[in-house]
């Protein structure tokens, strides 16, 4: 086990800077580097999520088929690598300095703040949002409505818009923000309401009027505020931990649906992963599923915005061999939002599949819960891009990555529908 033997050597090396700040200080990355470790054996998987539980050395940042994606501390990274070499891995930087991209990132925020308070050349904070969505339904008073999700640890509102132009359509609920330093998928819903709102094109139009959309731009209130205050990597609710000095949950492993199956989920407060106590110890979770549960009669397709991987996945995330009944029409029906997504000018390239199957065992997500509930076309949708920024994509994707969130959604449920789920719920 050469990695075990690293990991205690070097537990106390390249401590995270965040742990000498000051209460009014921004956790800072300068230097931390991310990798793409590529692997072949179920044995070299393991050994790599294992340096993800020395957390002051080591983040996960992604995963897909065979490759993980970790941010390392300067202070190991040398040693990293030669570990690295011993186990017969190989890897590639895919980002040298994660405080160049984070400061580069809010530089741009900046310029565009300067130029207009609101809009999609930045990414906006979570007042900034909610004051641009009371403008929103003051505007459209007759076609938007305002439903509350809950409220967060915190004591923050977890808002919802509903855009309905005719009662009776079939529903899409869209999620974002569960995790919190995922900007892009709040800056896409958001860009998504304004254009369901205000596009002139015919089919744009077509398809917002035939829908009743419901969309929860920010899930993660309390995470999304800490990831723009105080660290823009963190990716958990803010509820602390009965157990540890560790501070929150993973909110997309705490649903109670196939909770800590499968190792689908950490139980270790201070993991990246940390499913919780209990399944719905976080009250936006609760929060979550009392409104999926209220709104299932009227739900056809419900979709979970994330970042990054380009990739769209459907349930189930405890296998990667047991599949849903309907699983050939999820997979034509992602497949339909993949095409979509690479007839527009940008290259961007969606793969699709099964949480289990095209990534690892997860479980305790929303579309778990909306699986199981009956909403039988449900995916995590994972934006761009596969490394090159990772969550610190730069505002000006906001626009293309929306761009391209609007054309598959459009083929999704064209597909959707042409399968036969939007008429009547289809019954397995």
């Amino acid at each position: 086990m050469l990695l075990k033997g690293f990991l205690v050597a070097f537990a106390l090396v390249g401590l995270v800077q965040a742990a000498s700040l000051s209460q009014d200080e921004r956790i800072r990355y300068d230097n931390f580097s991310v990798f793409k470790v590529r692997y072949e054996t179920q044995e070299q998987r393991s050994r790599l999520r294992s340096l993800v539980e020395e957390q002051n050395n080591f983040k996960h940042w992604g995963a897909i088929k065979d490759e993980l994606h970790l941010m390392v501390s300067p202070g190991v990274l040398s040693q990293f690598k030669t570990e690295l070499q011993r186990a017969n891995l190989s890897a590639e930087v895919m980002i040298s300095n994660v405080q160049e991209l984070i400061d580069s990132e809010k530089e741009a925020d900046s310029r565009a703040s300067a130029d207009e308070s609101f809009g999609w050349k930045k990414y906006s904070t979570l007042a900034e949002i909610y004051a641009w969505l009371d403008g929103i339904l003051a505007a459209y008073p007759t076609v938007t409505e305002e439903f509350i999700v809950g409220q967060s640890y915190e004591g923050r509102t977890i808002r919802g818009i509903k855009i309905s132009y005719k009662s009776g359509n079939p529903g899409v609920l869209i999620e974002s923000n569960i995790h919190a330093n995922e900007w892009i998928a709040s800056a896409t819903a958001t860009w998504l309401i304004n254009e369901f709102l205000t596009s002139d094109d015919v089919l744009v139009r077509q398809m917002v009027e035939t829908h009743d959309w419901y969309i929860v731009p920010v899930l993660n209130v309390d995470g999304f505020v800490y990831s723009h205050e105080k660290d823009r990597m963190w990716r958990k609710t803010r509820q602390p931990s009965a157990d540890s000095s560790c501070i929150g949950v993973d909110p997309n492993r705490n649903f109670d649906v196939r909770w800590m199956e499968s190792d689908g989920a950490s139980s270790n407060p201070c993991d990246w992963n940390y499913g919780g106590p209990h399944a719905l110890s976080e009250p936006e979770v609760q929060a979550m599923t009392d409104l999926v549960i209220s709104l299932k009669d009227k739900i056809n397709v419900m979709l979970a915005f994330h970042s990054y991987s380009q990739v769209l996945l459907s349930p189930y995330g405890h296998s990667s061999v047991e599949f849903p009944p309907n699983y050939d029409d999820l997979m034509a029906v992602a497949k339909a939002y993949a095409d979509a997504v690479a007839k527009l000018p940008y290259d961007t390239v969606f793969q699709y599949g099964s949480v289990g199957g095209l990534l690892y065992p997860a479980t305790g997500a929303t579309i778990d819960l909306t699986y199981q509930e009956g909403i039988e076309i449900t995916y995590t949708v994972e934006f761009r891009d596969t490394g090159h920024y990772g969550f610190i994509l730069p505002p000006a994707h906001i626009i293309p990555n929306s761009e391209e969130a609007l054309a598959g959604i459009m083929a999704l449920l064209e597909k959707t529908e042409e399968l036969g789920y939007m008429k009547s719920k289809k019954k397995l």
